[in-house]
């Protein structure tokens, strides 16, 4: 299997994480304040209440662990308290230590059924997201025909597995054909874009044998999709175009071996031959899926590069080159192709070179990629 997932955490934790940081001191503040109150002129106040409620809270945010924690600073604090007032043995003592013994125990049992329940549900959800990856993002073929190929997904959300950026390779009649797209937008939107791209490239694939054709269909599939009542807002379609890349790696004669490419707006793929880095940019540029009304150049037709045994091309979305590091400046791809391409060697190429790549893509950016972002690899190998 050439197919891999990668997930990156995005950096802090945000305003709703500060807030669920700010609820699990509350339980101890409740204690210190207590605390407080019991060794000052107010201590004539009953705070029995206040410290029942600490294991309680604890139970909400902290888990069984927190809730164990909590419960211990009350009964210390309780214990403390009636050591200082003399007030060992008498009712109210009592009182309020069966009080928190009995909200202790509860909180413990609550939050670990809370605690279960939370983690079977993750569980479920991740094992719906692997099937949904699966099916959308299938796993690349280590060989097809002519080519050898990996694939990488790196999500920017941690936990996630698919979103707006897709690929796929097929071999066909024509040849080994390859799709990579991004679409705009996020969230179920598009996933339902890259999901009717990639059914469309999948079929239209085998039957066509006109690179622009097969791109036709997949626009044709998008603007189905978009038709669908309730799958779309005004918003996202207003932003639901897709930029995508079709290429095609043939037989061909052994003198002549070229890549064709039709280009609707993607960034350039990039070709490492003999050590050095070329980008395949379209000699007219075509826009994105969906915006073909602001086509006003000559029909777009497939373009042919050199693509001899021993090249390697990367297909990738733009979340990969527009990843920043800490002065804000770009991942610099073509500079990270041939330095890893030093580091690798043919037995472990093309999923080695994508490991590499991935390794320094996560230096630079220190483990925080700001969008989604997907690679393809293919090798022409010797047949």
């Amino acid at each position: 299997m050439g197919s891999l997932s990668r997930s990156v955490p995005r950096p802090g934790p945000g305003v709703h994480g500060g807030l669920f940081r700010l609820g699990q001191c509350v339980p101890f503040a409740i204690a210190l304040l207590v605390l407080g109150i019991e060794f000052s002129p107010a201590h004539f106040l009953y705070t029995g209440p206040l410290l029942t409620a600490t294991p309680a809270l604890a139970a909400v945010t902290m888990g069984p662990r927190g809730t164990v924690a909590a419960a211990a600073v009350a009964m210390a604090v309780s214990a403390t308290t009636a050591t200082y007032n003399h007030a060992w043995g008498s009712l109210q003592v009592l009182t309020n230590f069966l009080a928190l013994f009995l909200v202790s125990g509860a909180g413990f049992l609550t939050s670990r059924a809370v605690r279960t329940r939370r983690r079977n549900e993750i569980d479920q959800v991740r094992r719906i997201a692997t099937a949904a990856q699966q099916v959308i993002l299938r796993p690349v073929p280590a060989r097809l025909g002519p080519v050898g190929a990996a694939g990488m997904y790196l999500a920017a959300e941690a936990g996630a597995q698919i979103g707006g950026d897709l690929y796929e390779i097929t071999e066909t009649r024509y040849g080994v054909r390859v799709i990579i797209g991004d679409v705009r937008g996020k969230g179920l939107p598009a996933v339902r874009s890259a999901a009717a791209v990639l059914g469309a490239f999948r079929e239209a694939s085998h039957y066509e044998e006109d690179l622009v054709e097969v791109m036709n269909h997949c626009t044709a599939a998008l603007r189905r999709e978009s038709a669908v009542p309730g799958a779309y807002s005004e918003d996202t379609l207003l932003e639901g175009f897709v930029t995508a890349l079709v290429a095609q790696v043939s037989e061909g004669p052994a003198e002549e071996p070229v890549v064709e490419v039709v280009n609707r707006g993607h960034p350039p793929p990039l070709v490492l031959s003999r050590g050095e880095v070329r980008a395949l940019t379209p000699s007219s540029p075509l826009p994105p899926l969906w915006l073909e009304d602001f086509m006003t150049g000559p029909p777009a037709e497939a373009e042919s590069h050199p693509f001899a045994v021993g090249d390697r091309l990367l297909l990738y979305t733009d979340g990969v080159i527009e990843a920043r590091d800490g002065d804000d400046r770009f991942f610099p791809l073509a500079e990270a192709m041939e330095r890893a391409a030093e580091g690798t060697t043919p037995a472990d190429a093309p999923r080695g070179f994508l490991e590499q790549l991935h390794r320094r893509l996560v230096l630079h950016t220190r483990g925080r990629l700001a969008d989604d972002a997907a690679m393809l690899l293919v090798d022409r190998l010797e047949r």
